[in-house]
């Protein structure tokens, strides 16, 4: 018993292991001897998490709309709402659930032990990604996707939001309610990026057999003290997760390339052509003149065909490993 509450055995085996996975990342890091900070594990006072493994819940086998918890925490049947349709997957491929709050209500996570593949018809079309701050990305043709900027257009909000909060007393109920309504903004902003990383991860997918992206490593790019607000507005590191994923899903080709040089390198000639960050135009002495953008999809596009068989999908692999991102029925 903790905190008033009953714990099952497995429920308490599902805290334990996330706990030593953060342990054993950390020493891992260290025994590697990784550059900056290697991830000290921080005790979690409001975990807003609580999950089962095979035991301590019941689905209803007749509408499968509703979970029954059967542990001694007085949760009952719980109605579940969503357009998910859960007879496409047998019972015993349910491995986990997972009961989730945040700041909108609560959650309900199906973990599956299933391999889904999906047979696609040949796009006979492949694209090289490069990913920016003037744009969301650019492609080998020049195709530019606008980038909608959602911290940008909604921290003015958020600002105001937070004002409101710093002046209301500490444990009033008034502060609960101001702390809520900022919650649902950044809940909002997040949910922004990750169904714009979806769409356009899966038009990507569906339009191309082979897709090649920069291998960026989004923690060094952050060090810019300049542009680490718009980097992560950017969500670059999500749409790679959903490239991969669904690249795995679908059967195509994903492949994550050296960022050395692409933006750089000349796509016609191959010579390098040093340039600021500021220059957006791509012009060599062997006359390519190219917007930076495209000139770096080319280069990319190029390393990927080189590149042979699938650059592997370690991202959705440890993604599915804590089932942080399943689905929400």
């Amino acid at each position: 018993m903790t905190g008033g509450l009953f714990l099952l055995s497995c429920t308490r085996q599902s805290s334990a292991e996330r706990a030593w996975s953060a342990i054993s990342r950390f020493y891992d890091n260290c025994k590697k001897k990784i550059p900056g900070k290697k991830g000290y594990p921080k005790f979690k006072k409001n975990c807003r998490s609580v999950e089962y493994k095979t035991t301590g819940w019941k689905l209803d086998l007749n509408t499968r709309k509703a979970i029954t918890f059967t542990d001694k925490n007085n949760i009952g049947r719980v109605k579940l709402v969503g357009t998910y349709d859960l007879h496409f997957y047998p019972i015993e491929s349910i491995k986990r659930v997972r009961l989730i709050r945040r700041a909108d209500g609560y959650y309900c996570q199906f973990i599956l032990s299933i391999d889904v593949k999906i047979d696609s018809s040949p796009a006979n079309s492949v694209i090289g990604l490069d990913v920016g701050l003037e744009s969301f990305y650019t492609d080998q043709n020049g195709q530019k996707i606008d980038k909608p900027r959602f911290l940008r257009k909604g921290e003015k909000k958020l600002k105001k939001l937070q004002r409101r909060l710093s002046r209301k007393q500490k444990g009033s109920s008034n502060r609960r309610k101001a702390r809520a309504k900022l919650a649902k903004a950044h809940l909002k902003i997040s949910r922004q990026r990750k169904d714009l990383a979806v769409k356009l991860a899966r038009c990507v997918i569906y339009s191309n057999d082979v897709i090649a992206y920069e291998d960026l490593r989004i923690k060094n790019l952050l060090k810019n003290h300049c542009l680490a607000k718009s980097i992560n507005d950017a969500a670059w590191y999500q749409f790679r997760e959903w490239i991969e994923y669904l690249g795995k899903k679908h059967g195509k080709i994903t492949v994550a390339v050296p960022p050395h040089y692409t933006s750089q390198k000349c796509s016609n000639c191959g010579k390098i052509v040093k340039k600021s960050l500021s220059t957006r135009t791509h012009i060599c002495a062997c006359g390519c003149h190219l917007d930076r953008d495209e000139n770096a999809a080319r280069n990319i596009l190029k390393i990927g065909l080189s590149t042979a068989g699938h650059s592997g999908t370690w991202l959705q692999d440890s993604l599915n490993a804590w089932g942080e991102d399943t689905a929400t029925f």
